[in-house]
């Protein structure tokens, strides 16, 4: 019997988003990016953290290009970033919360950035299930998780050495 392949859930790097918290209104608004508050818990997952914001945390709200590949799979949306993120380090294997009760659209792709598979789930047990029955196929390369509802970017999964 195969070994379920290991993974690595990773969250995006902070760096590229942190001189936005500088820039006043009509700087974001120019990249077609807002300044907010968080109201309400679940609702405004950070893809750095990779953790919800917390209510009354100030939260960066911007298009990002979440997979930048020269194929019809070229894809950008809205993602959140909490303005206190710490960059997100999970174990091989970990399934961060943001993930653990929502709706999910997981979806393979191959080197060359095309989809090969892709399923709706929800919640930790079928999110988990689903990256194994994936990667058990040698041609995809790696997963992207979205919220399935709004349909964002949530967190890429790569296979682990």
């Amino acid at each position: 019997m195969n070994q379920p392949v290991n993974f690595r859930i990773s969250g995006l790097s902070l760096d590229q988003f942190a001189p936005f918290f500088t820039m006043d209104d009509a700087e974001l608004s120019q990249r077609g990016a807002r300044l907010m508050i968080a109201d309400h818990k679940p609702g405004f997952p950070c893809r750095v953290s990779l953790k919800d914001a917390e209510v009354g945390e100030r939260v960066l709200l911007l298009p990002h290009a979440h997979h930048d590949v020269d194929s019809p799979y070229r894809s950008s949306g809205p993602i959140f970033v909490r303005e206190n993120a710490c960059q997100a380090e999970l174990a091989v294997n970990e399934l961060p919360q943001v993930v653990w009760h929502r709706l999910l659209s997981v979806r393979g792709y191959d080197s060359a950035g095309f989809m090969l598979a892709s399923e709706v789930l929800e919640g930790k047990d079928a999110a988990l299930q689903q990256i194994r029955r994936m990667f058990a196929d040698p041609k995809i390369a790696y997963l992207h998780i979205h919220n399935a509802r709004p349909g964002c970017f949530s967190c890429r999964v790569d296979r682990a050495i």
